[in-house]
């Protein structure tokens, strides 16, 4: 069954040379009677084309990165609105076609020849108002050089208070990026939970900790002489303690399931993903027998009578 892609919303990298791949999809929009957007992103001051906004789009397409798939993920919120994310030489490990594929990908999206993995996010709240949504995580990390002291509740009740860099708490998705880098666990796509993982805590014992979908986490933020500052998918959200104020604030963050959708062709496992990419490695010990075997293999034997 054929897919009406009547506007495709386009959301692109602030700063990557991206024309060969926005001439490709002017040519495939041109060719299929598709109308061109940009969907705007807060602090994005790069422009394409005539704003859009997302629920009017058949699907949006990242350009760029991960960054800019958070941004177009973030941005389709609750619309239920797809998005394609095309990696531009980076790392890409939430895009679904390389650059040099994005005729393809599009022609694959007209055909409905893909799949939507559905992603929940978080819900934020500041002292009993709700603020934000993140996709990926949410970071609470000291301003400067000192420590941030953070009293870290689940369900109601004390978990850990921590001095240290701060914390992450991550979405299943999110547990690929910040989280796996802080040695935190690495959570399924269909995970419908959240990771807390302290960031260099000072002492203490205070190991990351996976929660279900029902869960709530509270972190009451006391920024020490330095300050504190709260980043939502990478983009900093509040840093406005400086030195002396020691502002005190709480976080209320639980699971929202009304998150966005990531299109996806291959139905490729997370894992596999992930390996394709270099971020899961073999251990080097393992690669070089692997190598060594290899070449014993290839190298004939030489047989000697006497």
């Amino acid at each position: 069954m054929a897919r009406d892609v009547h506007t495709i919303g386009l959301v692109v990298h602030p700063s990557r040379d991206i024309d060969a791949a926005l001439a490709s999809v002017r040519a495939w929009a041109q060719a299929h009677g598709a109308r061109l957007g940009q969907v705007l992103v807060p602090g994005q001051d790069r422009r394409v084309a005539d704003p859009v906004e997302p629920d009017d789009c058949a699907v949006l397409l990242a350009i760029g990165g991960d960054g800019t798939v958070l941004g177009a993920l973030d941005r389709a919120g609750q619309t239920g609105t797809p998005v394609l994310g095309i990696a531009m030489g980076s790392l890409g490990a939430l895009t679904s076609a390389p650059a040099s594929e994005i005729t393809a990908a599009l022609d694959r999206l007209a055909g409905d020849d893909w799949e939507a993995r559905e992603l929940t996010g978080l819900a934020i709240e500041r002292d009993g108002v709700r603020v934000d949504t993140a996709i990926n995580d949410v970071v609470v990390i000291r301003r400067g050089s000192g420590q941030v002291i953070l009293a870290i509740d689940v369900d109601g009740g004390p978990y850990a208070r921590t001095a240290g860099d701060g914390v992450i708490v991550a979405t299943a998705l999110g547990s690929s990026a910040y989280t796996l880098a802080a040695d935190g666990p690495l959570l399924a796509y269909d995970h419908g939970g959240m990771v807390v993982t302290p960031l260099a805590d000072h002492a203490g014992f205070v190991p990351p900790v996976v929660l279900s979908g029902s869960s709530v986490v509270s972190i009451t933020v006391d920024g020490g002489w330095l300050g504190a500052r709260v980043e939502v998918d990478g983009q900093i959200v509040q840093d406005d303690t400086g030195p002396g104020e020691q502002e005190q604030f709480r976080l209320d963050i639980s699971v929202d399931a009304r998150g966005a959708r990531l299109l996806d062709f291959d139905g490729e496992t997370r894992i596999a993903g992930l390996r394709r990419r270099g971020v899961i490695a073999d251990s080097p010990r393992l690669s070089a027998r692997d190598a060594r075997e290899a070449k014993t293999a290839k190298t004939p034997r030489v047989s000697r009578s006497w």
